[in-house]
């Protein structure tokens, strides 16, 4: 059963967050913040992780740590689901096209946490949206997860295609990098025997 629920209260932010990775990318996601929230229903659908988050956060302050938090959460999460990582695929990649905008994403499952992040705004705001927290997001993420994950924008105009491109993106390597291969559904897809250490 590779499901998990992380529950995360501070001064700044409380996050109730459940994942399970063989679930068909239902989501019920309420951040209070609407692009936000767009953003991770994406994540949901095109990975196909059934994903539910509620968060509440010092919006009156700004977006900041509620969006880094149900990062951290979400890597939490997706490390916990994934136990020792035992029959993953655990690698990558994909061009991910949009309209006018072209985006890769890259992913390991490696146990080793990394970010590059190759991704320009032409705006600092997509609505309301702070753009410079799509990397923090992605950051928390990667680092909580215990991941290795380059995303890079290629090209793209639109600021919100843009950023949609990122989340698909990233989905559809993590829908390949978690699927399970029958043929090693025992297995640590490592030669050192871990991907936990």
């Amino acid at each position: 059963m590779r499901k998990a629920e992380i529950s995360r209260d501070t001064s700044e932010t409380k996050i109730s967050l459940s994942v399970d990775l063989d679930g068909t990318g239902r989501y019920r996601v309420d951040t209070g913040i609407g692009f936000f929230d767009h953003m991770l229903e994406q994540l949901s659908r095109h990975s196909l992780i059934d994903l539910t988050v509620k968060a509440s956060g010092d919006l009156h302050i700004d977006q900041h740590h509620t969006v880094e938090d149900v990062g951290i959460a979400l890597g939490q999460a997706l490390d916990r689901a994934l136990g020792e990582r035992r029959g993953i695929a655990r690698y990558a990649s994909l061009d991910l096209a949009m309209d006018e905008t072209l985006t890769r994403a890259a992913i390991d499952v490696s146990g080793r946490p990394y970010l590059v992040w190759r991704v320009d705004f032409a705006r600092q705001k997509v609505g309301d949206f702070d753009t410079e927290l799509f990397k923090e997001f992605f950051q928390a993420l990667a680092q909580n997860a215990r991941i290795t994950l380059h995303v890079q924008n290629l090209y793209g105009d639109n600021a919100h295609h843009v950023a949609e491109t990122c989340f698909k993106a990233v989905a559809r390597v993590l829908r390949a990098a978690l699927a399970v291969d029958p043929r090693l559904a025992d297995e640590i897809p490592s030669t050192k025997g871990t991907l936990t250490a």
